[in-house]
């Protein structure tokens, strides 16, 4: 078998696989955003711990959990 032969082949096998589309995250990250800060509008994803949503309501705006998430 020649080079020839070599690259066909292997031009075949990637024109297979060509018909995959790119699969982006960024529909189902912008669904993860469940926590809405009260104050400022701010996204929080549904990962995100209690205790850096208790971070952003002290150092952003002075006030407690409940006054900006619950």
């Amino acid at each position: 078998m020649g080079n020839g032969a070599k690259a066909q082949q292997k031009r075949d096998r990637n024109e297979k696989g060509a018909g995959k589309e790119a699969k982006s995250q960024l529909k189902t990250n912008v669904a993860a955003q469940s926590f809405k800060c009260k104050t400022c509008f701010s996204t929080f994803q549904s990962t995100t711990t209690r205790k850096a949503l208790e971070e952003h309501a002290t150092n952003k705006h002075s006030k407690d959990y409940d006054a900006c998430f619950a």
